[in-house]
């Protein structure tokens, strides 16, 4: 046994530092030093805030999460490091893990996916949120030559909308409040817009913001027979979704995205683990570093979640230095 050390939600709206055991590496596992590590900071945000309703707290754990919502609980998804000890195919290697935020831990071999020698450190903590776009896109159908708009350039917004932008044809405008995420479209390859001034008769819309108003300019610009995806998650908050005026007449169809399951239409073919392994295989890309928008150390998490979860200020993918 040694020693190691994890972020942990003591309680809504506190975190902090905690040391414990590490268990000794198991006959098939790997004992991982992590490098860097990801904030998700929608569903991170969430979490640190103790609003994830009691109906989906089974949903939501996430993989090697400690404890129990609200806290104190130990979560995160988004973890880089070098293997230790293990299998040779694989020690001495960079691995991305659906880890929470900690300095050093043992998990099952086949838990860790290479990180492609393209992929810098940095740029490889995007793997969850790149899955999660790839999960989307599949749900979604996008086809040759559509008017796709994006409501919300969050990170996953941002992929979603730097994927479907590479589709042969098609017309992506990227559209958020926010209008210093305009440069940032233009360098993903797509058009810009506010709320007020997106394009209506889009041919798919895909709703991204977290916000309800969000969705209702989704909803809003949404072009006959089109599909509104809704990819964001709003905790315990009670949404109302505008399906009056022109919603029925439109035949628009609303459903919903979630990358806890393979999309419907890969499904039969696509393991999670391959589906990883293409998030990270996407990332060879340097354009994504623009999504990197800030960094700060591991002993410094605590004050680093709470400011990302009141005043986030136009952050994007928050980089864990270890």
């Amino acid at each position: 046994m040694t020693d190691c050390r994890s972020f942990w939600v003591a309680e809504p709206g506190r975190g902090e530092i905690r040391s414990g055991a590490l268990p000794a590496k198991a006959v098939d596992g790997v004992i991982v030093r992590t490098l860097a590590s990801g904030i998700s900071r929608g569903t991170e945000s969430l979490v640190f805030q103790g609003l994830v309703p009691e109906s989906q707290r089974q949903v939501m754990r996430c993989p090697f999460q400690e404890g129990e919502f609200p806290g104190p609980v130990k979560y995160g998804y988004s973890s880089v490091g070098l293997v230790e000890e293990g299998p040779p195919e694989v020690r001495g290697r960079r691995v991305f893990c659906l880890y929470p935020h900690q300095d050093r831990y043992a998990v099952p071999t086949d838990s860790v996916v290479p990180v492609p020698e393209a992929v810098s450190t940095e740029r490889a903590v995007l793997a969850a949120n790149m899955e999660t776009a790839v999960n989307g896109l599949w749900d979604a159908g996008p086809r040759l030559g559509d008017r796709i708009a994006v409501v919300g350039a969050g990170v996953v917004g941002c992929l979603l909308a730097a994927l479907a932008a590479r589709i042969p044809g098609t017309e992506v405008e990227l559209i958020d409040a926010d209008a210093r995420r305009s440069a940032l479209a233009a360098r993903l390859g797509c058009r810009f817009a506010g709320p007020e001034a997106a394009r209506s008769d889009a041919d798919l819309v895909i709703h991204a913001s977290g916000n309800p108003a969000g969705l209702s300019t989704a909803l809003r610009i949404a072009g006959f027979e089109a599909t509104v995806l809704e990819m964001s998650w709003y905790g315990d908050k009670m949404v109302a979704a505008p399906l009056g005026e022109a919603f029925h007449s439109r035949r628009l169809t609303l459903r919903s995205s979630q990358v806890g399951s393979v999309a419907t239409a890969q499904r039969a073919r696509w393991s999670y683990r391959r589906r990883l392994t293409l998030a990270l295989d996407l990332l060879a890309d340097p354009l994504f570093d623009a999504l990197l928008t800030g960094e700060s150390r591991f002993e410094d998490l605590p004050a680093t979640m709470a400011r990302l979860a009141s005043t986030p200020d136009g952050a994007l993918c928050h980089v864990v230095k270890y």
